[in-house]
């Protein structure tokens, strides 16, 4: 039976190894989800907002894998939890159920191409410029530790920081407590241009 569900910024939603419980289709929110090597290196994979699909779940309702990454509620989310059975029901009999869903995997497989991109073509201090970029409030704050910035651009957290201060050094960002602050967006977003 479907059921409304909400969790609050913080909680795991899921973990490697857990079951899938069924298919959640968010109103509001955003689950950030990771993939972690066994030596501790964080990725971020993508981020399920209202609207999206999550990749991770719709493997283990498919394909009856378990999950292989982490889910953590990065903004409040409130939906509807879809039981597996029901999930796969609506997929073979319900046309616009199962356009959506389609949709939202083939655009979630468009961003891990864009991903892949990023990481294999594209130099570091591009990347991270872009992250910055992305993940910068109206005031240009960056509330992410140079850990969260490694998991975001898909590299160590040494590698950051020095790259950071680099930037730093250049009058591009200011490193401040419990974050970075941009302060050139133009010199930045020439940086982010410039893929190597």
């Amino acid at each position: 039976m479907i059921r409304r569900f909400a969790a609050r910024a913080g909680d795991v939603l899921f973990r490697p190894g857990a079951e899938c419980p069924g298919f959640l289709i968010l109103d509001k929110g955003t689950i950030r989800v990771t993939l972690t090597a066994a030596n501790g290196r964080e990725v971020v994979l993508y981020r399920v907002t209202a609207g999206s699909v999550c990749l991770q779940t719709f493997t283990c309702l498919v394909g009856g894998a378990r999950y292989s990454a982490e889910g953590v509620v990065e903004a409040d989310v409130e939906g509807e939890l879809v039981p597996g059975d029901q999930f796969r029901a609506r997929l073979a009999q319900d046309d616009a159920f199962r356009a959506l869903i389609f949709d939202g995997v083939a655009a979630r497989f468009g961003e891990y191409q864009r991903l892949v991109e990023e990481v294999a073509l594209t130099g570091f201090d591009a990347r991270l410029a872009r992250v910055l970029l992305r993940l910068a409030d109206g005031s240009g704050f960056v509330a992410a530790t140079h850990a969260a910035l490694a998991a975001e651009t898909a590299s160590g957290r040494a590698f950051v920081s020095r790259r950071l201060a680099e930037m730093a050094r250049g009058g591009g960002v200011a490193q401040e407590k419990g974050g970075v602050r941009v302060l050139d967006r133009a010199a930045l977003e020439r940086i982010a241009a410039d893929i190597r």
